[in-house]
Order: C-alpha cells, then structure tokens, then sequence
C-alpha cells in the first residue's frame, strides 16, 4: 500500500484521516492501523472501492495506492 499517494489524493480533496475514517464508517484507530498496515490491518475490497468512487480515481490510481 502506497500511503503516501493516499493521503496525497485527500489533501487533495480536503479530507483527513477522521473525514475519511467516518465516510467509510470506521473508526479513525481502525483508519490508522489499515493505513499503515499495522497488525494484518488492511482495506477490504468494498473500502477500496468506496475510495475509488469517493475521489474519482481511476483503475490506475487505485492499483497504485493499495495494490503497490
């Protein structure tokens, strides 16, 4: 996971790790631990794609957040 690229596409678009953390409806912890992949923690598929949608990010970005 490419954490950086994302937290760039969020400053982008004006969100923090709260903002994003309760648009996906998780806790801003859980947020944490998946963003820096601590403790197995990672996005599911329905996390990725409600970023994907929530930012407009094409086939090729999202590969290159989480899947780098």
């Amino acid at each position: 996971m490419n954490k950086n690229q994302l937290r760039s596409v969020m400053a982008l678009h004006g969100d923090n790790d709260g903002m994003l953390a309760e648009y996906l409806g998780i806790s801003k912890s859980r947020f944490s631990a998946k963003i820096n992949e601590t403790g197995g923690a990672e996005f599911n598929q329905g996390e990725i794609l409600k970023i994907k949608n929530k930012y407009n990010l094409s086939a090729e970005e999202v590969d290159l957040i989480f899947f780098s």
